[in-house]
């Protein structure tokens, strides 16, 4: 397959650039696999599409306010440095903008002092390591001074940081948002436990090569970037469980979905275990775990957009984008949701 069998046209007014007040009063697109029938509801309708015994399995990660300013020492400079991640003790891989203000050697000041950092490192590929000084506690700091790296097609001002977490969310260490969990609120959760439906959770730390564009024609050619998981004791056992009882496995995002694949391809089956993930879900792979997926609508052209291909079928996929395009849903990181099924 070509990378531009994955294209769709997308009228930009459609890319959503807030999120919907309540959570769960965003759209939800289902579509049927197996029969490619699509039904329009809205979120908080989810729970008539589960049934007692399913799980649904959550990625609690939370976003760093990843994205912070610092003034250079010499010049006074502003430079926007964004953590990609943490490489040992108060060193973080960094990315600069613009870059040829921050060579090695360089000194910044972030939040006026509240935290210090100098460029000990030019990598490669242009990212730097920055060792950062600081009072007290790092995250702490990074709380006061940071701000959301939201996605360069979100051009809007977030005024609530809490709206680009889920409400769920617990591990620090994304740098970009689980979105497919942003529509759960803490109500609707009781709710769906309420009915005899499971929630079990894993952990992946999203990279910001989430966003990264396919730039080869062969898909199959595409290096996926690598993110850390964990899947702790009571989900694997909830998943086997759940197998072995005939009941389903839904996967909230193509994160919890890249992590169970991960690792049931890795192991042959699901363990408690952590590690790295560079895994690429394209179609003709063979789903080993997943029996539904809810996940929001991804870019044209994407990674993410191949993998629920993958899940659904192409044609099915495709015609949904097209189908939810005719019918004006809100698109990507703030946008209505889909339920694969």
């Amino acid at each position: 397959m070509k990378t531009c069998d994955f294209y769709y046209d997308l009228p930009k007014e459609l890319i959503a650039q807030t999120p919907i007040e309540p959570r769960d009063s965003s759209r939800l697109l289902v579509l049927g696999k197996e029969s490619g029938n699509i039904e329009h509801k809205h979120f908080f309708d989810i729970i008539d599409y589960l049934n007692p015994g399913d799980l649904l399995v959550c990625n609690d990660s939370r976003v760093l306010p990843a994205r912070i300013y610092g003034i250079k020492d010499e010049t006074g400079a502003r430079v926007e440095f964004l953590l990609l991640k943490q490489v040992s003790g108060n060193k973080w891989e960094t990315l600069c903008k613009p870059g040829k203000k921050a060579r090695e050697g360089a000194k910044f000041s972030f939040g006026e002092g509240i935290m210090t950092g100098t460029v000990v490192e030019v990598k490669d590929d242009g990212n730097r390591i920055v060792d950062f000084e600081f009072e007290n506690n790092f995250f702490a700091a990074l709380d006061r001074i940071g701000q959301m790296p939201l996605p360069p097609y979100i051009t809007e001002e977030l005024k609530d940081k809490e709206r680009y977490q889920t409400v769920y969310s617990h591990e620090l260490g994304s740098a970009a948002a689980p979105t497919a969990g942003l529509h759960f609120t803490n109500e609707l959760m009781e709710k769906i436990k309420a009915k005899g439906v499971n929630i079990a959770y894993v952990t992946l730390h999203v990279g910001l090569g989430t966003f990264r564009p396919v730039k080869v024609d062969d898909v199959t050619k595409h290096k996926m970037h690598s993110e850390h998981y964990e899947i702790p004791e009571e989900t694997a056992k909830l998943i086997n469980e759940t197998k072995k009882n005939g009941k389903r496995v839904i996967a909230v995002g193509t994160t919890s979905c890249r992590t169970l694949e991960s690792v049931a391809s890795f192991y042959g089956e699901i363990k408690p275990c952590d590690g790295f993930t560079d895994i690429f879900i394209y179609p003709g792979y063979k789903f080993k775990v997943l029996d539904g997926l809810i996940t929001n609508f991804h870019l044209p052209e994407s990674t993410l957009i191949m993998l629920v291909s993958a899940f659904a079928g192409y044609d099915n996929i495709m015609n949904a984008y097209k189908v939810a395009v005719e019918e004006k849903y809100r698109f990507f990181s703030f946008g209505d949701a889909m339920f694969i099924s």
